[in-house]
């Protein structure tokens, strides 16, 4: 279960979908926190997607 936010602190799921070298469709997501007071805008991070194999772009999603 994951900790209750504090103050202006939010969960953000990220999510990555890219297709593996079968060709079929791999979904990633990383769970971080962000400061919705400094960053309103939805944010994008490289991270590792293992599907893949490589660093992909993973954005936020609602």
């Amino acid at each position: 279960m994951a900790k209750k936010a504090k103050g202006n602190r939010v969960q953000v799921i990220l999510e990555s979908i890219e297709t593996n070298a079968e060709g079929k469709s791999v979904v990633s997501r990383y769970i971080t926190t962000k400061n919705k007071k400094n960053t309103p805008e939805r944010i994008e991070r490289k991270k590792y997607h293992a599907g893949v194999g490589k660093v992909t772009v993973h954005k936020e999603i609602k």
